[in-house]
């Protein structure tokens, strides 16, 4: 009985050692991973932000050729609808005289 009482304790003691020994193993290549999973993420953060920019000189580029082809369109549809127009007054010109 003796022997017991000496021997598990002292398993329990080792066992409780190793344990704290291959937590601590453990937590330091978890921190490991999560600096490079850090890393990682500030780089992708890095290159959205210069892609951000990209997309912007886009947006500004294709609003001002919708302002521009917009002009365009507008002014060719006022110069179409002068000419028609100009040709119903020069029919009804032409019936009221009939």
């Amino acid at each position: 009985m003796e022997f017991l009482q000496v021997f598990l304790p002292t398993v329990l003691y080792c066992l409780g050692i190793i344990l704290v020994i291959v937590l601590i193993v453990l937590a330091i290549k978890a921190i490991e991973t999560l600096t490079k999973v850090n890393t990682l993420l500030d780089d992708a953060q890095d290159k959205m932000n210069r892609l951000n920019g990209f997309f912007q000189m886009m947006d500004a580029i294709s609003d001002k050729a919708a302002i521009i082809t917009d002009t365009v369109v507008s002014s060719i549809t006022s110069v179409i609808t002068r000419i028609f127009k100009k040709r119903k007054k020069k029919k009804e010109e032409f019936v009221d005289y009939e």
